[in-house]
């Protein structure tokens, strides 16, 4: 594996760095650093990869490059929790008047949304930041279970692709507690839990009763953020006329 492999391309990534301090950011050698910019050290581990795309503060895709030249590869999924949502997906979700829309972390965190998610889904705005949890607000919430139209189904459903977007963003650990809390609190979390099933998101309908304006249908869809793999755009879109005219009557509304 040569430099460019590792992402330097005859630069330095990180500025006043020099190849001691990288190799001690990474905990390797020098000597073996030195080899691997000269293509002389041999084939380093996904661990050795990860370490000094750290060490030279890679962003998501110049680490991801550095994974596939060097090993041929996809980098291994790295939780990036606590990054704040970029302006400009705000900004989209804004412009999506009649569409509820919001971003959610791998743990299921709502992080942003637009004000059609507000009226149609849930004001997440009245919420504390704890409670702004999807698989929270699914089986915690006596909303829910009154507005969904089939719960359970619904329910099942989500467990699934949790389990699936959690193993696929590289955060088990930091969904543990979640886990752990609702497996104490929610009986009916525990069975679906250990039903162990897992699915990826596609295009779904999901039906549910409003208090104000009645029955209202919505096709959803979620979508990766790019260069963002801990973060998923989900869109509802009214699934008729009488939907749309709905979801407009409810931002009327105060």
């Amino acid at each position: 594996m040569d430099a460019s492999a590792l992402g330097y391309s005859g630069r330095r990534r990180t500025p006043g760095l020099r190849r001691e301090e990288i190799a001690q950011r990474a905990n390797i050698s020098a000597t073996w650093y030195t080899w691997l910019e000269q293509g002389r050290g041999g084939k380093a581990s996904s661990e050795v990869l990860d370490r000094l795309a750290r060490a030279l503060e890679l962003t998501e895709a110049e680490r991801e490059h550095m994974f596939m030249l060097g090993l041929g590869h996809r980098a291994e999924p790295r939780y990036r929790g606590g990054a704040p949502v970029p302006a400009t997906l705000q900004k989209m979700l804004d412009t999506l008047e009649l569409s509820p829309a919001l971003i959610r972390t791998a743990t299921w965190d709502v992080i942003a949304w637009n004000r059609a998610a507000r009226k149609v889904l849930t004001d997440y705005e009245a919420l504390p930041a704890r409670q702004r949890n999807i698989l929270r607000l699914i089986f915690l919430s006596p909303e829910a279970r009154r507005d969904l139209e089939d719960w359970r189904a619904v329910a099942r459903y989500i467990v699934a692709a949790f389990r699936a977007d959690t193993a696929l963003a590289g955060a088990e650990a930091e969904v543990a507690p979640l886990v752990s809390d609702l497996l104490a609190t929610s009986p009916e979390f525990a069975a679906i839990w250990g039903e162990a099933q897992v699915q990826t998101h596609g295009e779904e309908l999901k039906c549910m009763h409003h208090p104000l304006v009645g029955e209202i249908a919505l096709e959803y869809n979620a979508f990766g953020v790019h260069g963002r793999p801990d973060l998923t755009l989900i869109v509802y879109n009214p699934a008729t006329d009488q939907d749309r005219d709905r979801i407009r009557t409810l931002l009327r509304s105060a």
